[in-house]
């Protein structure tokens, strides 16, 4: 049949493209199915950001990744993956998503937005970059309200809040407020977070105690409306003018998905349960790549500590 695979990897990000080049070079017969575009997440990462990792570290198959700096921009990210993907003749179908998944003896039959598939063994290399984390609040589903922040120029000569302190809430910030926005930070904790980059936190907390921007610590965003916000902070409830909101409240990975293919979580984050050397799910013949294998606790994986993930998997499905 012609949509008869060995392997069916779900998600065309850094990680699930690292899968399909070590099955290829195994010989495996595979395919990428990626709801989005190609690396779907790194393009809807801000425009001018850049990678906390240098460029060795994001590197895939062995193929070099040179950049201008040593810590690659997105364009620069998303250039290089665009190559290995076209320079090796991966098999990936874009803007198709999984919707279901069913095991019939030893093959499982998938089926996508547009065909069904069969394939004897699946990697879910999903990420964790598709679904955020609600404020709960009204007026969140408000046209000026958006959980994904692009390009610092929309938001010029604007009254902007940005809710969050980790990455990207602080280049947010940063970014709109250097193109002339009227920038306010709400802050569920007492500082700006210690994970934000090196070079970049200095530079933001500098702007709080200077003024330039406002920052209400130990406070949450309570109501939204057109043309205002309540902000409940510690000194009392506090509404300020606003016209656009940026949610930079962090992301989670597609858990319900992984329940609905029968993967056991456990523990606090919701760890799938799987092999340490392989990979593989409680599930037989459904393997785990990525940062989803860390399940809530998203910052325990990225792309340079679980592009190795790939190799393990082919390995251990060339050697059942």
């Amino acid at each position: 049949m012609a949509n008869d695979y060995d392997l069916l990897i779900i998600g065309g990000g850094p990680i699930g493209l690292a899968c399909a080049l070590e099955a290829k070079k195994a010989g495996l017969r595979y395919v990428i199915l990626e709801k989005g575009c190609l690396v779907n997440s790194i393009y809807y990462y801000p425009v001018n950001m850049h990678f906390f990792s240098t460029s060795e570290r994001l590197e895939i198959g062995g193929v070099p990744f040179v950049s201008n700096n040593p810590k690659p921009t997105r364009t620069e990210a998303l250039e290089y993956y665009r190559r290995v993907a076209v320079d090796a003749a991966l098999h990936i179908r874009l803007f198709e998503e999984v919707i279901s998944v069913q095991k019939e003896d030893a093959v499982f039959l998938v089926q996508s937005s547009k065909e069904s598939y069969y394939a004897r063994n699946i990697i879910l290399a999903t990420g964790f970059y598709d679904i955020p984390y609600k404020l709960n609040v009204p007026g969140e589903d408000l046209p000026k309200v958006t959980h994904y922040y692009k390009d610092p120029h929309f938001y010029a000569m604007q009254k902007v809040l940005v809710v969050g302190a980790q990455n990207s809430a602080v280049d947010a910030a940063l970014e709109t407020w250097r193109k002339g926005a009227a920038v306010t930070m709400v802050v569920r904790d007492h500082e700006i977070g210690e994970r934000v980059k090196y070079w970049v936190r200095p530079d933001i907390v500098n702007r709080i105690e200077e003024g330039s921007i406002k920052a209400y610590f130990n406070s949450r965003v309570s109501a939204i409306r057109a043309r205002e916000v309540d902000i409940e902070t510690p000194g009392g409830l506090v509404t300020i003018a606003n016209d656009w909101v940026i949610a930079m409240t962090g992301y989670e990975p597609n858990l319900a998905f992984l329940r609905k293919l029968g993967i056991e979580l456990s523990g606090q984050y919701q760890t799938p349960v799987l092999n340490e050397e392989s990979h593989e799910s409680n599930v037989p013949g459904i393997y785990l790549a990525g940062v989803i294998c860390a399940g809530m606790n998203t910052h325990r994986l990225f792309i340079e500590n679980s592009r190795v993930h790939a190799a393990q998997i082919v390995e251990a499905i060339c050697n059942k």
